[in-house]
Parts: C-alpha cells; sequence; structure tokens
C-alpha cells in the first residue's frame, strides 16, 4: 500500500564521496564480523530482587491502581491503552521521613549526555541521561524521578559500570509522585535524530525544549527488563544480539537519498551494504514500539516507480498489532496500511518530512 498523504515532500540530500565511502565500510564491517562480545551491565538499584530471580512483583513499584504490571514495560495502564517506556524499580531503604536513600548507579559504562537538575521541567523530574558509545549499538540508559544528583555529574563526565550517579526520589512536574511509591524509572533505548530541534519547532509546542537532544519525544526505548531478563539467562550477550532477535510489526519501503543520522549513530542496524552509485531508499523493519530495528539500503533501481509515493508499506504483523494497542503505527486503507501516529512521528524526524 503506497502512502500519499500527510506526506507531500521529502527533500532530498546528497553527500560528499568521503562520507558514502566511510559509511559503506563501516556498515559492511558491522554486518561482516557482529560483535559477539559479551557486554558488562549492572542493575540499577541496590534492590536484589532482580539479581535473585524474584518475581517482577517483588521489586518493580506499580502505579496507584495497585496492579503488578503498571511498573513495567509496554501497554501495561489504562487497561492497555496507555504506553510506558522504561520500568519502575522499588526502593528498599528509606530514612526517618519515609524518604527513599537507595544510590542509583550506571547501568553501563558511558558518557553524561544531559542532566536535568530541575524538577519541574519534565515529567522525569529530575534525570540523568547516559550515552554508552562502546556498546553496540551505542544505546542510552535513562535515569529519572531522582531526588539529587551527586556532585560530579555533569555533561561529558565518563561514568563507570555500577558508579553512584544519584540518590532515587520521587519527583516530577506537578504534582510530585508520593513518596510511598518513589522509585526509579529507568529506560535504555535509542536517540532519534540530531535534527530534533527542527522538528520541535515544526510541532509548535508552544514551550521551549528545555533537554536539547535529549527531551522524552528524542528517544525510544525497549524493554529494559527483557533485555536484562535474556542476559542473564545467556540468550543474548550484547545488545546487537538483542536487536536482532527483535521481532519487526511493520516493514516499509522509501525512497529518498537521504542518509538519515540514526544510520551514522547505529550502523550495526544496517543488514546489507550500501549500495554503488546513488542511493535510492531505505527498506526498514520497525519493532511494535516503533524503534527502527533493521535498515536495508536500496539502489535507485529497487525504487524505480516509486516517485511521488515516497512511503511504501510492504509488510504488518497483524498479531502484533493487535497486542499492542497503546502504540499505534499504521491502520489499514483499501486493501492495504498506511503509516499514522506514531510512525508518522518517526519518519517525519527521521527523513525531515514536512
Amino acid at each position: 500500500m503506497k502512502w500519499r498523504k500527510p506526506v507531500r515532500r521529502l527533500l532530498a540530500s546528497t553527500f560528499t564521496f568521503t562520507f558514502a565511502l566511510t559509511l559503506a565500510v563501516t556498515v559492511v564491517a558491522a554486518v561482516a564480523e557482529p560483535v559477539r562480545q559479551r557486554l558488562e551491565i549492572a542493575w540499577p538499584t541496590p534492590n536484589k530482587g532482580w539479581e535473585q530471580g524474584l518475581s517482577f512483583n517483588e521489586f518493580i513499584q506499580p502505579t496507584a491502581a495497585g496492579e503488578p504490571e503498571s511498573g513495567c514495560f509496554g501497554c501495561v495502564r489504562s487497561h492497555g491503552m496507555q504506553f510506558h517506556e522504561g520500568i519502575d524499580i522499588k526502593a528498599v531503604a528509606r530514612d526517618r521521613r519515609g524518604e527513599p536513600t537507595d544510590e542509583v548507579f550506571a547501568a553501563m559504562a558511558g558518557v553524561v549526555r544531559h542532566v536535568s537538575d530541575r524538577a519541574g521541567d519534565s515529567n522525569y523530574g529530575r534525570y540523568i541521561v547516559l550515552e554508552h558509545p562502546e556498546a553496540t549499538p551505542a544505546v542510552y540508559t535513562l535515569y529519572a524521578h531522582l531526588a539529587r544528583v551527586l556532585p560530579g555529574i555533569a555533561d561529558g563526565v565518563r561514568v563507570e559500570r555500577g558508579q553512584a550517579i544519584a540518590i532515587m526520589g520521587h519527583t516530577k512536574s506537578g504534582t510530585p509522585i508520593p513518596r510511598e511509591r518513589a522509585h526509579l524509572h529507568f529506560e535504555i533505548g535509542v536517540m532519534v535524530t540530531r535534527e530534533f530541534q527542527s522538528w520541535y519547532e515544526r510541532r509548535g509546542y508552544g514551550s521551549p525544549n528545555e533537554h536539547g537532544l535529549w527531551n522524552g519525544f528524542n528517544l525510544m526505548g525497549f524493554d529494559p527488563l527483557d533485555f536484562y531478563d535474556q542476559w542473564r539467562d545467556h540468550k543474548v550477550d550484547n545488545l546487537q544480539d538483542y536487536f536482532g532477535q527483535m521481532k519487526p510489526q511493520v516493514t516499509l519501503r522509501i525512497a529518498t537519498h537521504k542518509v538519515p543520522d540514526f544510520v551514522q549513530r547505529y550502523p550495526s542496524l544496517v543488514r546489507a551494504p550500501m549500495p554503488e552509485g546513488l542511493l535510492g531508499g531505505w527498506e526498514i523493519q520497525f519493532d511494535w514500539t516503533g524503534i527502527p530495528i533493521s535498515w536495508r539500503p536500496l539502489s535507485t533501481m529497487e525504487v524505480a516507480g516509486q516517485t511521488g509515493d515516497l512511503v511504501t508499506i510492504l509488510n504488518v504483523d497483524q498479531t502484533s498489532v493487535a497486542q499492542h494497542r497503546a502504540k499505534v503505527l499504521v491502520r489499514r486503507r483499501g486493501a492495504g496500511y498506511i503509516p499514522v501516529r506514531d510512525l508518522e512521528t518517526v519518519l517525519q524526524q527521521l527523513f525531515g518530512i514536512r
């Protein structure tokens, strides 16, 4: 099914021979030699429930509704209609006032990319984002609702796996989280685009972007608990393995000469070499959350005849669509599908679609 609306124009972007050659070499290396080294990770709080193999009820903090799943990742709130992009980990230590005193630890070695130290600036409250350049792909981790950030934790500072970076809290914009439900909101994911500010301004939100590239609208998380479980059970050794076993909900083809900066930052997700000559487009697989988990570059011949119809939906996992109602990537039109809401947003960010 070809998508004509709301996309009207995609600004083509060409690249120098040097850049294209560098990207091609990087992609070929990623395709030919997958990273097999076992990643070293740490649980981000002193709560031992996960390490001891206990049920998630023992270490996940539910919402006020009391449903245990509501603190997990996914379509877990409002009867499956509200998406939660992380896990909420319970406090295990409190002072005499009932305030949590748990330290928060870096899940992996990395670099501090953003510290938001004013609780009222975000629904995350006080939060820290780390980027992990030594991981493949180089994911971010996010630590939110903090009581305070520890001294020395600032943009550009390197941290080691297991290093204390903050104290758990219950901060957020507006009404704070009740202290009896204090927790760490923890995410792992990817940043969509370095062109986020221009997208944010086009959307006309009416308030300044206080968080730069590390605004939550530009971050896409996957299930941290599932990754940790699979890592512990030796089903995956690293993030490359984990992305490789993610299931696509939507596969599409887009005709464009543009190489999104997402591809430049996560070349391990490109599954084939760049074509000789001019890039014609991409075949992209998206998981049910909208993360582009697999990219295949296309030659101009492979997208011949697609001029004017920039996006073509090739395949949709209908079972996955029915299972994940809080995320809406596509809807039916005639005999096929068109991108909507969550997938539209990602495509706008990735390709500069207006």
